[in-house]
């Protein structure tokens, strides 16, 4: 049976999902009410079933942050999800077409060592210091202009106007993709990046095939631009590092690039989104913010904690082994919860509070451990320079309507926010 079919059969149905409490209520991603308020639901599975099994995703999900930083590590854990039970009896991926299928497993997010060694080395050249201090210089010139646009219009959106439009040109800017190849560039990475949740698109399985052919197509005609003339740029190394064969191959190059292209698009669109909504949700430290622009960097790591981007990862266990007293044969999914993680009162205090100045604050909004986030020194740099912004340019911001959640199961943040600002 189709994957997809399942899933969105569940969600239309709103699948009752067994439970092993009635205290829990019901664990379902995919129900509206879920995604509008999770954290209830994820406090009771702290407190009455931190290894818990759900229907809904055919796995266990870990919800305790110490558990989750410690499977985040553990070897028993593959990011390789082809041997999964599920993935091998729905044909998920070999209901793929080739070509995306093997770029899905090349992926950095589905690899482990050592190809997730030798490819991580290659993409990290993309984040250096002084690569991310460069672009933050054009990343303010940008942000002053969208905030100039969004002044100047009588229906202001912090998605439409801000959150959607600045990661994409950033990432852009990065690999150099020329302006007449960017105009598609943002439906096509959000169709795409729907492979990645578990809650896809009524066209399901061909949307994302289009999307896929849709942004190779500009990356192939990047490629082709820098094997004809060679830069001092990432792209360009890339390049020559797959010529050579043994360092990248064809299909781990289109994987890394349209992954550095796509996977911090919609996650940084709502790592804005979202930390603005809790800025207009409270004020004070609005306020305190604008007063102390220094506090930025610890605000942004508030903001990651409080609302996740990313609230679920998941893994395959390898072997027959056991978590948190549940057995779990090899093939089994872990999904390991990191919007419950970042709000468990055991690491964070009174954690339900926002607190621009907390410190300590080990969140896992970026992951942990060699699969940390590749591309976090950039999404900080992006929410820092806009939110500071935009807070320092607004005397008041407000919302002007009712703010529509995204219909992502996975990730977090909004698809519209509509706001009356002040300067």
């Amino acid at each position: 049976m189709d994957v997809l079919r399942i899933v969105r059969w569940m969600v239309r149905a709103e699948w009752p999902v067994r439970v092993l409490s009635p205290v829990i209520g019901r664990y379902n991603p995919f129900h509206p009410s879920f995604r509008r308020d999770p954290y209830r639901v994820y406090r009771r599975l702290q407190q009455q079933a931190p290894v818990y099994f759900s229907p809904a995703l055919r796995g266990w999900i870990v919800s305790r942050h110490g558990d989750v930083v410690r499977l985040l590590s553990d070897p028993r854990l593959s990011c390789d999800r082809r041997q999964a039970s599920m993935a091998k009896k729905l044909e998920i991926f070999e209901s793929m077409r080739p070509d995306l299928a093997q770029a899905v497993l090349r992926s950095l997010l589905m690899i482990d060592p050592p190809d997730h060694t030798r490819v991580r080395r290659l993409v990290s050249r993309a984040f250096t210091p002084r690569v991310v201090d460069r672009l933050a210089d054009s990343t303010a010139g940008r942000v002053a202009e969208l905030l100039d646009a969004m002044e100047k219009k009588g229906d202001p959106d912090v998605i439409r106007d801000l959150a959607d439009p600045l990661p994409l040109a950033v990432i852009a800017d990065l690999l150099g993709i020329p302006e007449e190849d960017r105009v598609r560039l943002k439906a096509l990475s959000n169709d795409f990046v729907g492979l990645l949740d578990p809650i896809q698109a009524e066209g399901g399985i061909d949307v994302m095939e289009r999307a896929f052919d849709g942004l190779l197509a500009v990356l192939h005609r990047l490629f082709a631009a820098r094997r004809r003339e060679p830069r001092d740029d990432l792209v360009s190394g890339l390049v020559r590092a797959g010529e050579q064969g043994d360092v990248l191959s064809e299909a781990e190059l289109d994987s890394l690039c349209l992954l550095l292209l796509v996977a911090g698009n919609e996650t940084t669109t709502n790592l804005i989104g979202n930390a603005i909504d809790l800025l207009i949700r409270h004020p004070d430290a609005r306020r305190d913010l604008a007063a102390h622009p220094e506090a930025i960097e610890t605000a942004v790591e508030e903001f990651l904690r409080m609302e996740s981007s990313n609230q679920l990862g998941n893994r395959r266990a390898t072997i027959d082994t056991e978590i948190g007293g549940a057995p779990m044969p090899a093939g089994t999914y872990v999904h390991l919860c990191i919007g419950a993680a970042n709000r468990d009162p055991d690491q964070f205090p009174d954690p339900d509070r926002l607190d621009i100045r907390r410190h300590p604050n080990r969140h896992l909004a970026f992951g942990f451990g060699i699969h940390t986030c590749a591309g976090n020194s950039l999404a900080r740099m992006e929410a820092e320079v806009a939110i500071e912004k935009l807070v320092g340019r607004f005397r008041s911001v407000e919302p002007a309507g009712s703010p529509v959640r995204g219909g992502r199961a996975r990730f977090r943040g909004f698809a519209h926010y509509p706001i009356a600002v002040r300067a």
